[in-house]
């Protein structure tokens, strides 16, 4: 199917590099699977594309997800509502981690990051297998603040010269949740969360650049906030290339940026993107309670072959295993 040439949905690109809007589609209904096709070559061509003004709930999106794979359980505890009949829909919700947890797990993240970019990730790289893709919606969003961006880790490769390419490709990083967090086990709520998150704790090794499983483009597979250390280097070295890599990553030219309104919904590939919510949600002007499905993925390749491994924890797997 071509990149460009629609029958069933119609795609309007929005960046330079990444992001497309696609209408004619309504989510609360079965699609067939043309559309699906279509939907699936508009996400590999564009990395992260975006619905508008849709009228769906938990049973809608957790079906339009199960188009594209098999979904993952939610990766924390949540309850209230109806979101203990779909335990594959994560809710980001500072209303129901304060009535979980006592506080909104995602502000106090964000105030651990170690730089301004420290929030920048790929979803689950601390896994052997990241997640393909997720589905993310907002039900309500408010008048301003808290947009999310995304950004073209295939592009970002690109623009590297050939010699730095060359470099990369055959190199190998580990990943762990807190690589971008500076959190301290003398803090009563970091140390609370740190046992939340590593009772089941996950770290892999995946290569520095990874070839997609389907467009076999190359993409730079690093993030600040999930990668620690690129194996074989010194820390000092490895910090420095790692800069400069994530400098790449988070170049403006490279990204785009959704402003959330009740109905949106983004879908992005997970293996060709990183993203970050901005950090003025806190400063938003109401609530913003989005909801996402996560799509389970493969094991990341290199250009040399090499498959990514666990060096603690279990694959990420779906809901219906």
């Amino acid at each position: 199917m071509s990149q460009n040439i629609y029958q069933r949905i119609s795609v309007t690109r929005v960046a330079g590099h990444i992001g497309a809007d696609i209408d004619g589609v309504d989510l609360s209904v079965p699609l067939d699977p043309d559309t699906v096709a279509e939907i699936r070559d508009a996400l590999l061509a564009h990395k992260v594309v975006f619905f508008h003004g849709q009228k769906i709930g938990h049973a809608e999106h957790v079906a339009f997800g199960r188009n594209f794979g098999e979904l993952t359980l939610r990766p924390r505890p949540q309850s209230g509502g109806d979101l203990d009949e779909f335990p594959e829909i994560c809710a980001i919700s500072p209303t129901i981690d304060i009535a979980r947890y006592g506080r909104d797990i995602e502000a106090h993240y964000r105030s651990r990051w170690v730089s301004a970019i420290g929030g920048w990730h790929t979803d689950m790289t601390h896994a052997v297998n990241p997640p393909m893709a997720s589905i993310l919606r907002a039900e309500t969003a408010p008048a301003f603040g808290g947009d999310t961006q995304w950004t073209n880790l295939v592009a970002a490769y690109e623009g590297l010269s050939a010699p730095l390419r060359r470099f990369v490709d055959d190199l190998r990083a580990e990943h762990t949740f807190w690589a971008g967090y500076q959190m301290s086990e003398h803090d009563e709520l970091d140390r609370s969360i740190m046992e939340m998150v590593n009772a089941k704790a996950m770290v892999a090794v995946h290569p520095v650049v990874r070839v997609h499983p389907e467009s076999d483009e190359k993409a730079l597979f690093v993030s600040p906030s999930r990668t620690s250390h690129i194996l074989g280097m010194s820390r000092v070295e490895s910090r420095r290339l790692l800069d400069l890599l994530y400098e790449q990553i988070t170049r403006p030219e490279y990204t785009v940026r959704l402003r959330w309104e009740p109905g949106a919904v983004a879908f992005w590939d997970n293996r060709s993107t990183a993203h970050i919510a901005a950090a003025d949600v806190n400063a938003a002007d109401g609530s913003r309670i989005l909801h996402r499905v996560t799509i389970v993925g493969d094991i990341p390749v290199g250009p040399d072959g090499f498959s990514s491994y666990a060096v603690a924890g279990r694959p990420f797997g779906s809901a219906d295993r």
